[in-house]
């Protein structure tokens, strides 16, 4: 069970880069671990840090790239990632969407994205949100001159409102977006109809006792 989402309101850090990979995202030597947690520390750690990382690698010993977003103060806390074209390219790896809602992101705000990354997204009870390119690059430049910018996000009226009231609507798919905002992911879907599949799996048996 995952945290519903149906309305956001964060702090927008933005990350002015098209075809951010998922590499980038998550690199590879972090994905030794075999759970499904402890992934937040290391959210785009060649872009953070000027020292090679490794899983479990303390963050005190670590040396920030200073210049880098989201080692800037005045974007510390931020839960909505503004970016450009084909966010989440490159491999499919869960490890990707894991580490950004570890961080504390809970909205993606593009242009576009990779197919199974906005998937495994909505999956992992984070919301990614198209916007026209023209509107992104607005976005960028109020959030980059406005320190403390945030955004609303209103997943059941579908609505990106500004701290003005000016808002934009966006698409998302029916499923996608009942899985988001009742906090489930295919498993927890699928359980909701656990009485069915057991009184099914039952009725199957007696008309086939010899299964």
């Amino acid at each position: 069970m995952m945290e519903p989402l149906v309305c956001h309101t964060g702090l927008v850090v933005p990350i002015d880069r098209d075809n951010v990979d998922t590499d980038a995202i998550m690199p590879k030597q972090f994905m030794k671990s075999i759970a499904r947690t402890g992934f937040g520390p290391y959210l785009f750690d060649e872009w953070r840090y000027r020292d090679p990382g490794y899983y479990g690698k303390p963050a005190e010993e670590r040396m920030p790239h200073e210049g880098f977003v989201l080692n800037m103060p005045r974007y510390a806390g931020a839960s909505v990632l503004l970016t450009r074209r084909n966010f989440g390219c490159g491999s499919s790896r869960e490890h990707a969407p894991w580490a950004l809602h570890q961080y504390g992101f809970r909205v993606l705000v593009a242009e576009s994205f990779a197919d199974i990354f906005f998937n495994n997204c909505c999956k992992n009870g984070i919301l990614p949100v198209r916007l026209e390119a023209a509107l992104i690059t607005r976005l960028m430049n109020v959030v980059e001159a406005t320190p403390g910018y945030r955004l609303r996000i209103d997943l059941s009226a579908q609505t990106v409102i500004a701290p003005d009231g000016e808002h934009w609507t966006f698409e998302i798919a029916a499923a996608l977006k009942t899985l988001l905002l009742e906090g489930l992911d295919e498993t927890g879907a699928t359980l909701e109809f656990a009485d069915a599949i057991r009184a099914f799996e039952a009725q199957h048996l007696e008309r086939s006792r010899w299964l």
